[in-house]
């Protein structure tokens, strides 16, 4: 019996320090990322901003999306930034915003919608029309942002 533990020990020695030899080396190469590298559900909360966009009081949504962006470099910050200067009339500024959101998120639908409706507000339809065909992409069977940017380059081209 007294063999018999004794195995039993060994062995759980033997197993405990295999995984303490395995886990180790991995835990001390994997990288450290930062928590504004995440994207999803440690996302910054934008609900206020958002309201202020809604409420049309863009100075106060881009005071408070600067202070986001200093903390968080997340698509959705930039493409809030992007959005707010826009409506304020800073459409350069605006596209540096848009494309930012884009080089982290090239997949951002929002972006790819706010970018073209930029380009449709500076008459720019031929790049308009470059976002809405990746849009259709992203979009196959279709997306509000696929159907808002076609209605705002019908509008244009109909005016």
């Amino acid at each position: 019996m007294k063999q018999l533990l004794l195995g039993r020990n060994a062995l759980f020695g033997l197993l405990g320090t295999i995984a303490v030899l395995t886990v180790v080396p991995v835990a001390t190469i994997m990288p450290a990322y930062a928590v504004d590298d995440i994207e999803g559900a440690d996302a910054p909360d934008l609900t206020a901003v958002q309201a202020k966009i809604a409420a049309k009081d863009y100075k106060g949504a881009l005071a408070d999306l600067r202070d986001l962006a200093q903390d968080n470099q997340q698509a959705d910050v930039y493409n809030l930034l992007g959005f707010t200067l826009r409506k304020t009339g800073d459409f350069t500024t605006a596209l540096t915003y848009y494309n930012k959101a884009l080089e982290l998120k090239p997949d951002h639908k929002a972006a790819r919608e706010y970018l073209g409706e930029l380009y449709v507000e500076t008459g720019d339809m031929d790049k308009a029309k470059a976002q809405l065909a990746s849009l259709q992409k992203l979009c196959p069977a279709g997306c509000e942002e696929l159907e808002d940017l076609q209605k705002a380059i019908d509008t244009k081209v109909t005016q």
